[in-house]
């Protein structure tokens, strides 16, 4: 079998492709990848990493007003299309799939013109232009959401939900806790707003530092790098209390999620789903920043069934935060009941799904 992969731009489009990889190369060991991303794009310093061949094409994303630049764009669009082709001719791929980002519109819509099977990998509740536009072209659609399916086509849509659901179980929590320099036995919370952080979510939890003292119950709070030293600073102005643990960054995120009683972070849908696939309770801050605002969406989708509790960064204070987390934390019915609806939302076997969908869609092309 072979496999060619396109996603950029974000983790949240590479992680999930990684994952599938990683998948697939367990259930077959002769399987051969070919991942075509961008040359300045994250999935550049990641794929390669991971010892998958790579390939970059140059492509821009189209700007949602009139501009100039989306002339610029359909040219590199068009110059991607035809470098796609050419590695896509070399590789001989029995099928294509891509997991999101613009990278994915010029390879995948190659692909489906040479007549290879495709497949597209939308992990939101709204999808974004580059996935509405593949639709059209695409065999199947996997999708993560039920929210996603009003905006594809029916007779190709497929819920799979996202591989990386796949990748956080088995981790040891207790490992996780001690990596992090946390108790294991006292109930805990991690707060983290991303990668690269989050200046609301920061000030609200630097504010409340005081109130955070005394508590019973500890707090990883994840800055971001960007944010680290600053925090740093204004912890030492305020007092660190010594129930809260600052990091600037979690290498190891699998194995600390499984330690943790409750989260609190953004709406993204890759952290969505590791949550729920562990069957954590979580208190989401989606970002306003976001194309369509997804996030809200995403977050929504949870809190709508118990899940989780939803809080707009315009409600955002470091009393509206600690009033959330105190509600969940002090009350062992409440954080049980989450703990049971985020598990019931989780698809713990996500990554397969997705496999079989591929394995089903060769063998239809083979016929």
């Amino acid at each position: 079998m072979k496999i060619a992969v396109s996603g950029g731009g974000t983790g949240g489009h590479i992680y999930p492709a990684l994952a599938l990889i990683r998948e697939i190369q367990k259930l077959d060991k002769e399987a051969e990848f070919l991942y075509i991303g961008t040359q300045n794009g994250l999935e550049s310093k990641l794929v390669p990493r991971e010892n998958i061949p790579f390939k970059s094409i140059y492509i821009t994303g189209f700007k949602r007003k009139l501009s100039f630049d989306n002339i610029k764009t359909i040219f590199r669009f068009l110059k991607g299309v035809k470098d796609s082709k050419k590695y896509l001719k070399e590789f001989k791929p029995d099928v294509v799939i891509g997991t999101g980002g613009y990278v994915c519109g010029p390879v995948v819509y190659a692909a489906a013109k040479l007549g290879i099977p495709t497949i597209i990998h939308e992990q939101n509740s709204v999808p974004g232009l580059t996935n509405k536009f593949l639709s059209r072209y695409v065999n199947k659609i996997a999708i993560c959401f039920d929210e996603a399916k009003q905006f594809f086509p029916a007779n190709k849509t497929v819920f799979t939900g996202n591989p990386r659901a796949s990748e956080v179980l088995g981790k040891d929590g207790i490992k996780g806790r001690l990596s992090a320099g946390l108790s294991t036995t006292k109930p805990a919370v991690l707060i983290f707003g991303g990668s690269r952080g989050a200046r609301p979510i920061n000030e609200a939890v630097v504010k409340g530092f005081t109130e955070f003292s005394g508590k019973p119950y500890q707090v990883l709070y994840v800055t971001g790098d960007a944010h680290f030293e600053d925090v740093k600073k204004e912890a030492e102005l305020v007092g660190n209390p010594d129930n809260v643990v600052i990091k600037p960054f979690i290498h190891n995120m699998p194995e600390v999620l499984a330690g943790m009683d409750l989260v609190v972070s953004r709406a993204g849908a890759t952290t969505l789903a590791e949550l729920t696939s562990l069957g954590i309770p979580s208190i989401l801050i989606p970002s306003p920043y976001v194309t369509n605002n997804h996030q809200e969406k995403n977050a929504r989708s949870l809190s709508d069934h118990g899940a989780a509790e939803l809080l707009l960064e315009k409600d955002l204070t470091s009393n509206t935060l600690i009033g959330h987390i105190d509600r969940i934390m002090l009350n062992k019915q409440t954080i049980e009941e989450m703990k049971l609806q985020s598990k019931k939302m989780g698809v713990p076997d996500s990554a397969s799904r997705l496999y079989k969908v591929i394995e089903q869609l060769i063998k239809e092309n083979q016929k």
